[in-house]
């Protein structure tokens, strides 16, 4: 039946109003916890923030900043522009007292992921998202707060110049009016004689230097010199008492009586007599301590990583970047890359908490390696942290250093009544200055601190370009394998099983090939090792196992008599045999392809099953019983004893060809040919067939023959190629 208009509501239509009613009551709940993450946020910056506004009109205006964030967590791709904005936004609001970042960060920090999370993201990534945020934040209030001040610095420069103008003015019309202006500028003005010789100053002059006793008779202007002077300073006040030059500005600072630092803004004029000769100096300075004090504080909060106190990424990468733009003559340069070993599982198994004390120790230990002020060591990352070191013997430094921390972290840190012990892998760099790039340094660190990691881990590797390309080149397989398989770049070729009685083909093995766009055609040892890393082992060995039954199905339905079909062999990787539908993937390809079980053979190398117990075991025991043949590949190679062959569910073994290379020529070498005899008995009273591979020669055929072997494998009959190709055999012999 179908409703006419206006009737019943379809199912369709109930089920979309239903979509509708759930989407706004996400949209509501988001909004709840946003405007929850709003008020803990203004709660936490109201008191701090130089607003006279209340709390309530305060936190609306934080409503649509809390917004932008939350909104700038979630986008895809991630940016942080917003969160700039932000910064600058809250320094329009008011927040610019000294407490204020601090306030406004760890709000941030402690709630915008728990109350605005993003539910395709896990943790992990959303607690590094919230941090990039946090610094994209600071970075736009630093950025508005430096513009803010930098336009009242020009205020009050124009307000400088005009009475160093007004001064000036006085000074030739009478002394009068200039003592007036001197007496009443709300600025320090001065006037020293060209020696240097302190003349008289004003009372706001004298107040910021602690009073009048600071400017006692005979003092200098020469006297205040300070460490932190601006290079070049005393060159030009030699310039201006020498009538060089007519004025110049900077900012200096002093040491008061007392030992506490004044800074200063100083406007210095040179006054000239009606004929133009220099007479006095005039000195108008502003007291920017409190100002300089902030910035100082904003930079250190900008530049050290708040967990632990050292120097953070944009620190270490400015100070890289000084180093890098040296002269190349004069500056050679170290990096250390180091990365923990196993760190997400502490996270994991004892918590966030647990973590970030034990990077603390860490920090500490690393920090206390350090032996010269030409050595940084900074927090890059969660538990990432890099060490830079230059001077003429960086090389040696950088490898020293890296021992020093290995060294440094050998003891297990002690967190929580726990002894967690520290792996590290480092990767060290090193290089002349003018030479190389900062993204080249990283990436030669990050992939040289792997290499680290691959050889095992807690050690360090040297850079090496030969190494490094090598990873590369791994790396980019590793990454076109996925696509790899969905292209249609593999292949398979057939090397033939020949029967050593009568010389037939009794089958073949199945062998993948990667047809790759840039290199190649590649063999297995280069793939399939990235392929097993990465779980793609799974899916292209189910598509080996695909296309080698169909082709045992295409040469059975052409053969011209019935005798026996042709066996194809498919190697298992470790991965494979643990996977849970192993056994249901096998007969069900069996039976796409119309093959009774008999025809296929999976071979499993020795080490694959050494140790294995019946869990293990019982996947290939339940194909073991299907007909399914099981060969034991390579053989010899391991460590079994031979009585741990019955309680395998084998029944082939494959020989490795290192026990038959002495046969390739006449004569064989005894003892290779009683070893050979003796697997060959064993094998053939526990009622298994063996296969030899790598035959090479017809002396070598002749003598497995002789020993008894069932079927050999190798390029004396043929080299693997197409399925069509699998009679064409050659009998080429190697030697």
């Amino acid at each position: 039946m179908t409703s006419e208009p206006g009737g019943p509501r379809r199912d369709g239509d109930a089920g979309e109003g239903a979509v509708e009613e759930r989407t706004e009551d996400a949209a509501r709940a988001a909004d709840i916890r946003l405007k929850r993450f709003a008020a803990l946020w203004s709660r936490a910056v109201h008191p701090v923030a130089a607003t006279t506004v209340t709390l309530e009109e305060f936190e609306d205006h934080l409503l649509p900043l809390a917004r932008q964030l939350a909104t700038a967590l979630h986008t895809r791709p991630f940016d942080t522009a917003a969160a700039y904005e932000v910064g600058a936004a809250l320094v329009d609001a008011q927040c610019t007292e000294p407490e204020a970042l601090p306030a406004v960060l760890g709000a941030v920090d402690a709630h915008l992921v728990d109350h605005c999370p993003p539910d395709e993201l896990d943790e992990a990534e959303a607690r590094a998202r919230c941090a990039r945020l946090q610094h994209a934040l600071a970075a736009g209030f630093v950025r508005e707060l430096r513009a803010r001040e930098r336009d009242a610095q020009q205020a009050i420069s124009r307000a400088a110049l005009a009475a160093r103008t007004e001064a000036e003015r006085a000074l030739h019309a009478s002394e009068a009016k200039f003592r007036a202006v001197f007496e009443g500028a709300v600025i320090g003005v001065g006037i020293a004689a060209l020696d240097g010789e302190i003349l008289v100053v004003n009372d706001p002059m004298a107040a910021m230097f602690g009073g009048r006793d600071f400017f006692r008779p005979g003092r200098n202007v020469n006297e205040f010199v300070h460490p932190d002077d601006a290079p070049g300073a005393h060159e030009l006040y030699r310039q201006l008492v020498h009538g060089e030059r007519d004025h110049f500005r900077i900012e200096k600072p002093h040491y008061r009586d007392d030992g506490s630092v004044l800074w200063t803004n100083l406007t210095v004029t040179l006054l000239r007599d009606s004929t133009g000769a220099p007479q006095y100096q005039l000195t108008l300075a502003e007291d920017i301590t409190e100002h300089r004090e902030l910035q100082e504080r904003l930079r250190y909060e900008a530049t050290h990583d708040e967990l632990t106190g050292l120097p953070n990424r944009a620190l270490f990468l400015e100070r890289l970047d000084q180093v890098l733009a040296a002269d190349a003559d004069a500056e050679r340069f170290g990096v250390c890359y180091l990365d923990l070993d196993g760190f997400k599982a502490v996270n994991d198994s004892l918590g966030h908490s647990t973590g970030d004390r034990m990077l603390i120790a860490v920090a500490e230990r690393l920090h206390a390696c350090l032996t010269s002020p030409d050595e940084l060591i900074a927090r890059v990352g969660g538990d990432e942290f890099m060490a830079l070191v230059t001077g003429p013997s960086a090389q040696a430094d950088g490898t020293a250093l890296a021992r020093r921390m290995l060294a440094a972290l050998a003891e297990p840190v002690r967190v929580e009544g726990r002894e967690l012990q520290v792996r590290v892998s480092i990767g060290v760099v090193d290089g002349r200055a003018g030479e190389i790039g900062r993204a080249e340094v990283l990436r030669s660190a990050d992939i040289t601190m792997y290499r680290a990691k691959a050889a095992g881990g807690n050690r360090y590797e040297l850079a090496d370009a030969d190494s490094n390309a090598r990873v590369i080149a791994r790396h980019s397989l590793t990454n076109g394998l996925p696509s790899a398989l969905e292209k249609g770049e593999f292949f398979i070729e057939y090397q033939p099983l020949v029967r050593l009685a009568d010389g037939t083909v009794r089958g073949a093995e199945a062998l993948v090939r990667w047809l790759h766009p840039v290199h190649g055609v590649l063999g297995p040892d280069q793939f399939i090792p990235l392929a097993e890393d990465t779980g793609l082992i799974v899916p292209l060995g189910r598509w080996v196992l695909e296309q080698a039954a169909r082709q045992a199905r295409k040469w059975r339905d052409g053969a011209e008599d019935d005798g026996e079909p042709l066996r194809v062999n498919v190697n298992l990787s470790p991965c494979q045999l643990s996977h849970p539908t192993l056994v249901s993937d096998t007969v069900a390809v069996l039976e796409n392809a119309g093959l009774c079980p008999s025809t296929l053979c999976l071979e499993v190398t020795e080490n694959d099953l050494i140790g294995a117990d019946e869990d293990a075991l019982r996947p290939l025991r339940q194909l073991a019983d299907l007909g399914v043949d099981i060969a034991l590949d390579d053989f010899g190679t391991g460590y079994s004893n031979l009585s741990y062959l019955r309680r395998l569910p084998v029944s082939q073994l494959k020989l490795d060809r290192s026990f038959t290379r002495g046969m390739q020529r006449a004569p064989a070498d005894p003892v290779d040919v009683k070893i050979v005899e003796g697997i060959v008995s064993l094998a053939h009273t526990l009622d298994l067939a063996v296969t030899v591979e790598g035959v090479e020669t017809a002396v070598q055929a002749e003598h497995l023959r002789m020993l008894g072997c069932d079927t050999a494998q190798g390029w004396y009959y043929a080299r693997p190629g197409p399925p069509e190709r699998l009679h064409t055999l050659a009998l080429a012999d190697a030697s």
